[in-house]
């Protein structure tokens, strides 16, 4: 099997992919690049049986009709969610809620924060692969599903928060992430990518959603049940790893 992981960004510059190869109970890491534009996430897509991309891929089911009622002068739907609960019911989708519940975590707003952009070029993105390789369903049912490397690390019992960024500090938390990943997982061949994965921690989160895409392959992460099903098929749902990091390789 092949996993690709995605770390998803607005800009090719800042994009990374990932590419794990699991055999006979080990796992090397095949492939690691930046600067990754739309083909290339579109053929490595092609390339393996499972990938893991860390941006929403989809809205709040709340945001559609909020903004068509905005545009048309319909007050019916905006007043709808009139208040600090109706914006929550804007900014977060129903898996969103579910990681926080979960992990203490809160993702980023697709509509309201950060994450827009990229969620825009992921839309985009989903939809050239449904063009090459048919729609995949946005509930990870697939073989696209929906991660988030940060509430990954904290399943797996790695530190998940105070690696991201330039600053000193920050990248000593990283290189020691990438330790800590290597003792954790010592059936991980990085290839020889040790440093390029502690220098840049949009390369380490498309490792970390490549192995959580082997999580979702093997049935090994929380899926939607009933009160969930409906809105993680418009929505999208995150999908967290349910046990270690040893179940991964297999045999």
């Amino acid at each position: 099997m092949r996993t690709l992981g995605v770390d998803l960004a607005a800009a090719t510059k800042k994009t990374a992919t990932a590419v794990v190869e699991w055999d006979n109970g080990s796992a090397r890491l095949a492939q690691l690049e930046l600067g990754v534009d739309d083909a290339g996430i579109v053929r490595l897509f092609g390339s393996c049986e499972m990938t893991g991309i860390d941006c929403a891929v989809g809205w709040p089911d709340a945001f559609l009709p909020f903004i068509a009622g905005h545009l048309a002068g319909d007050a019916h739907p905006v007043l709808e969610y009139d208040g600090l609960e109706g914006r929550r019911l804007l900014a977060y989708r129903d898996t969103d809620r579910f990681v926080t519940a979960r992990t203490g975590l809160i993702p980023l707003s697709v509509s309201a924060d950060r994450l827009a952009h990229p969620a825009m070029r992921c839309a985009v993105i989903q939809a050239k692969i449904a063009a090459d390789f048919g729609p995949q369903a946005r509930d990870g049912s697939g073989r696209l599903a929906e991660v988030y490397p940060a509430a990954s690390l904290k399943s797996w019992g790695l530190p998940a928060r105070g690696y991201k960024g330039r600053g000193g500090t920050e990248a000593q938390r990283l290189g020691d992430l990438v330790g800590a990943l290597q003792q954790a997982a010592p059936w991980l061949d990085l290839a020889g990518h040790e440093d390029r994965l502690a220098g840049s921690d949009d390369l380490f989160d498309a490792l970390i959603a490549s192995l959580t895409a082997r999580a979702v392959a093997l049935g090994r992460t929380l899926r939607p049940d009933a009160g969930h099903a409906r809105a993680a098929r418009s929505e999208g749902w995150i999908h967290l790893p349910l046990g270690g990091l040893a179940a991964l390789p297999g045999r």
